[in-house]
């Protein structure tokens, strides 16, 4: 199966026509009109830096429930143990670049200076969103992805202590689930969120959700 190329048009190709490995266009722009065509249609953008900026949209979705949200014993006992507090937008930029930062200390990241650009004004238009928690008045890590109706598209973790970032999503999991969001899009499988309740989903079920959860976006 081809993959498209786009021109300067703010538009994608139908996201079923994405290969087997999920990659469906390369070219166009980080511009935020963009961004948003893409995220409500099950599309984002992963690259490295310095290549086209390639766009995947894979046919099983990694995602995670907020009620599914799992809570192991070891970390019921260390919330217990501190003093937690959630925070949004505390810093988008900052909460950014340590994802940045910290990827770039272990397998490499595509989290880009373009990227980072592109992401903040994806903030300041009120659709991307930055979390935070801090650990007894210390910050403990935190993430950051896009809001779009009841739907949150997750992007990159860090943490600077030891069960940052795990704390960080559960918290957030339990806010989107008090204000009736349908799913957190993990994108691409990981070992560490599936630990905490995150499960493949057919490409059909995962374009009803979104569908429900984009509204007239979609």
């Amino acid at each position: 199966m081809p993959v498209y190329r786009l021109n300067s048009s703010i538009s994608f190709p139908n996201p079923v026509l994405a290969r087997f490995d999920g990659l469906l266009a390369v070219g166009g722009d980080l511009s935020v009109e963009r961004l948003l065509l893409a995220y409500t249609h099950g599309i984002f953008p992963w690259y490295n830096p310095g290549e086209e900026i390639m766009w995947w949209c894979p046919k099983e979705r990694f995602v995670i429930f907020p009620k599914e949200i799992h809570v192991s014993r070891s970390m019921k006992k260390y919330m217990k143990k501190h003093d937690l507090q959630l925070q949004l937008n505390r810093d988008f930029a900052d909460t950014m670049h340590r994802c940045r930062i910290k990827r770039e200390q272990q397998e490499g990241t595509w989290i880009s200076d373009e990227m980072e650009l592109a992401y903040g004004q994806l903030f300041q238009a009120g659709y991307a969103v930055s979390v935070e928690v801090m650990e007894d008045g210390e910050l403990a890590g935190g993430f950051y992805g896009v809001s779009i109706g009841k739907c949150f598209f997750g992007e990159s973790m860090f943490s600077e202590k030891e069960n940052g970032s795990k704390t960080a999503l559960i918290a957030f999991a339990r806010l989107l689930e008090e204000e009736g969001f349908l799913m957190i899009d993990c994108q691409f499988y990981t070992e560490h969120l599936e630990s905490m309740g995150g499960r493949y989903i057919s490409w059909e079920e995962y374009e009803r959700l979104l569908r429900m959860g984009v509204g007239g976006g979609y």
